[in-house]
């Protein structure tokens, strides 16, 4: 991949309303959301777009910032129809998202890949295929398969949430160096933080995140 990414929008995946503000599964909102108040961005209501925008200048970088109010299953017919209208191409955008298998307060970047069992990636792929980029929040695991479903759409205890919000402003500082140096140089930075997630048999977790809102 070059150093340099032609990366035009960023999306923030989450739930909108009142009820979901503070949950784990709106982690990708918070990214969004602190991207606009750094960027002194104001967000815009765009039914056409089934969300909300905003526009900001990350160092030399113009950015869109979209939040789809379509509710995590609905999340691809808004993204696609922003990419439309600005001409852009999957490789061109950062999906950001809460991620259960990722230990609270880590963060990771990835290029494509699959949806693995999050609802709101998987109905972004199932619109514009797999090959964008993605930030990763982690927001940690219940541990039982059945408790996921609850746990993501719960707010979390309130030194839980400073370690995702602090994950997330370190992302937001990272965007500079992902747009100007590239992925690898911003995964170097942004890997090396936090603690690795504990141990978790893929198959299980597979099956816990199939059970996500």
């Amino acid at each position: 991949m070059t150093a340099h990414l032609d990366i035009k929008l960023v999306v923030g995946l989450g739930n909108p309303g009142a009820d979901y503000v503070n949950t784990r599964h709106n982690a990708g909102y918070w990214f969004v959301d602190e991207l606009a108040r750094r960027g002194n961005g104001s967000w815009t209501g765009e039914k056409k777009f089934h969300g909300e925008v905003c526009s900001v200048t990350i160092g030399s970088n113009a950015l869109r910032l979209l939040k789809p109010n379509t509710f995590m299953n609905g999340s691809g017919q808004s993204v696609q129809a922003l990419l439309a209208y600005l001409k852009l191409s999957p490789q061109q955008i950062l999906v950001a998202h809460d991620e259960i298998d990722l230990a609270i307060g880590t963060v990771r970047l990835k290029y494509s890949g699959g949806h693995g069992g999050h609802n709101g990636l998987r109905d972004v792929s199932s619109h514009l295929g797999k090959d964008y980029y993605r930030l990763r929040v982690g927001v940690g695991h219940p541990g039982r398969p059945e408790a996921v479903h609850g746990y993501v759409l719960k707010r979390a205890p309130s030194d839980e949430e400073r370690a995702i919000e602090d994950a997330v402003k370190d992302a937001v500082d990272a965007m500079p160096l992902l747009l100007e140096q590239g992925l690898e140089k911003a995964m170097t930075r942004l890997h090396s933080r936090g603690v690795e997630p504990k141990p978790y048999k893929k198959e299980q977790a597979e099956e816990d995140k199939d059970m996500e809102d």
